[in-house]
């Protein structure tokens, strides 16, 4: 059952930059509500356990040593056809790869410092959601 929420993260690379503001107005723009939010960072023990998943592939130390390396801006966001039409609006992980006026095309700079991360699922998008946020913190 498809669900109307999804979540996302400006990642460490998005804030150094300076591209908060910029990404959550694409995010508003592009008709998605913002239902929790918040700037916060990653313990190296959350990163292994958020991306958990991909442990046993060869790039997860250097991950979650760049999604620990300075503040996040952990968001869920609701629009109907949440998770699909967030996917389109960030694009490919490769922003060289990505689709023209797309967040990582716009603001990523390598397939490893893409800006931001969307999930893939709906289910995913609750598992994540819910990793970042307590019921008390969603609107």
């Amino acid at each position: 059952m498809a669900t109307n929420r999804t979540f996302t993260m400006l990642k460490p690379d998005a804030v150094e930059n300076g591209h908060i503001g910029a990404i959550l107005e694409k995010i508003n723009a592009s008709g998605f509500r913002i239902v929790a939010l918040k700037l916060t960072q990653m313990t190296i023990a959350d990163a292994q356990a958020f991306y958990a998943i991909h442990n046993e592939r060869p790039f997860f130390n250097d991950l979650v040593e760049f999604m620990t390396r300075g503040p996040i801006v952990a968001a869920i966001l609701e629009k109907e056809n949440a998770v699909e039409d967030f996917r389109t609006l960030i694009g490919a992980t490769n922003p060289a790869e990505a689709a023209e006026g797309t967040i990582r095309k716009l603001f990523a700079t390598s397939i490893g410092e893409n800006a931001v991360h969307g999930s893939d699922s709906d289910e995913n998008a609750a598992i994540e959601g819910a990793f970042h946020f307590s019921g008390r913190e969603m609107f």
